[in-house]
């Protein structure tokens, strides 16, 4: 049944996009307060023990460096310990994780894990100006669009994977984009509409890409044992990995797959004790298109070099044999850093109580419900990859199942 020591009994989730007009404080109570608000018996705050908060880039949001201080004394909790995570993308993938292991440790009942990030409040040269960072020859001038676009001509190269194949990720995460009120992008598109769009990177168009997108999101962990004291649809932990890489992409040995996923995939399958034909659902790091078709391969969805033509099956889609980004993805929903791993999470939470339709209690009821997915096993996946080199993943499992 897997590992199932942690609990989570409560998520919560801010709508994403350009949210010039909330500060990040006003982000981070918002997403806390609605957490809290979801837990099904109710909630006291005070039985908070720890936390933990995901923030990947502090200066984006006027402060060169954020501590943990930053979270609890904002939302009222000041007084209990608070650990700063930054991580890279899966930032908030690793704060859920370090926050189960608080738990499952033995030293706190319950706790609190927060991401947020703010990655529209300065310019787009300020933002661009990180590509001067790092060392100042092998790293100048390195984009997110610069590491990924290479895998992107090499999977093509090697397999035969298609523009068209990689098109076909944005229109159905864009689809089903428009059924979840959080998304910062809820417009259909076609695959002619990503070939018109700006070329950004070679063979990678804007509409193959995620947009820059403020958000936060929380969640509420408590051990397994005491998870029915707050709500009768527990959803547990199941297994969780984190796999690494080499920092530098000239280090890479392979250019058509995500090593560092594939290491934090094998620890999460084997911690929860099942494999990938046991997942119902998945939300996983699409970034861009070419991310999502070899995170297919690298979770183990299909073989290698076939990722191309399961999105082409159609198998990947909402009511397909494994449902992939059902929430929009990084693509529609966006993508702020520390918040994506705990709202991807969030989503999870509902898809598996089956509670996609109330989705927190936000938008409308009947749109909602079309994204929700048939819950057959019980395990859901969630998947972050990133950091410089594409050289950090983190996979959790989650389940509906009582170990």
């Amino acid at each position: 049944m897997g590992w199932n020591k942690v609990a989570i009994i409560g998520v919560g989730l801010i709508k994403f996009g350009e949210l010039f007009e909330k500060s990040w404080e006003i982000m981070v109570e918002e997403a806390y307060l609605n957490a809290i608000n979801s837990v099904d018996k109710g909630f006291n705050p005070k039985d908070i023990e720890a936390a933990w908060l995901g923030d990947c880039r502090p200066g984006a949001h006027g402060s060169q460096t954020l501590a943990g201080v930053s979270l609890v004394g904002n939302i009222g909790l000041a007084g209990i310990p608070c650990t700063h995570i930054e991580n890279g993308c899966p930032t908030g993938s690793d704060t859920f994780r370090n926050g189960c292991l608080g738990v499952a440790s033995g030293v706190y009942d319950v706790v609190l894990v927060v991401g947020a990030e703010k990655m529209r409040d300065k310019s787009t040269a300020e933002l661009l100006s990180l590509a001067s960072q790092g060392h100042p020859i092998i790293q100048r001038g390195e984009t997110a669009m610069t590491m990924f676009a290479p895998q992107a001509i090499r999977h093509m190269h090697e397999y035969g994977t298609t523009k068209e194949q990689m098109a076909m990720v944005a229109v159905k995460n864009h689809k089903n984009g428009v059924y979840d009120p959080y998304s910062h992008y809820r417009y259909e598109i076609t695959i002619e509409d990503v070939y018109k769009s700006p070329m950004v990177c070679s063979p990678l168009n804007l509409l193959d890409c995620c947009p820059q997108t403020d958000g936060a999101a929380a969640a509420i962990l408590c051990r397994a044992d005491m998870a029915e004291k707050y709500t009768d649809k527990t959803v547990y932990v199941a297994g969780f990995g984190m796999g690494t890489d080499v920092f530098y992409v000239h280090e890479k040995e392979d250019f058509t797959e995500f090593v560092a996923s594939v290491r934090a995939a094998k620890q999460a399958y084997s911690m929860a004790g099942i494999g990938p034909g046991d997942i119902d659902v998945a939300e996983v790091h699409d970034c861009f298109t070419i991310t999502e078709i070899i995170n297919y391969e690298d979770l183990g969805f299909c073989s290698k070099g076939q990722g191309g033509k399961l999105i082409e099956k159609g198998e990947t889609y909402i009511g397909g044999r494994i449902p992939v980004n059902p929430s929009g993805g990084l693509i529609s929903k966006g993508h702020p850093l520390g918040a994506t791993g705990i709202a991807q999470i969030s989503e999870l939470f509902w898809q598996l109580r089956e509670e996609v339709r109330a989705s927190g209690g936000f938008g409308d009821p009947a749109i909602n419900e079309k994204r929700q997915v048939e819950i057959k096993k019980g395990y859901a996946l969630q998947h972050n990859v990133g950091g410089r080199g594409i050289s950090n993943s983190v996979v959790t499992i989650l389940t509906n199942k009582k170990g």
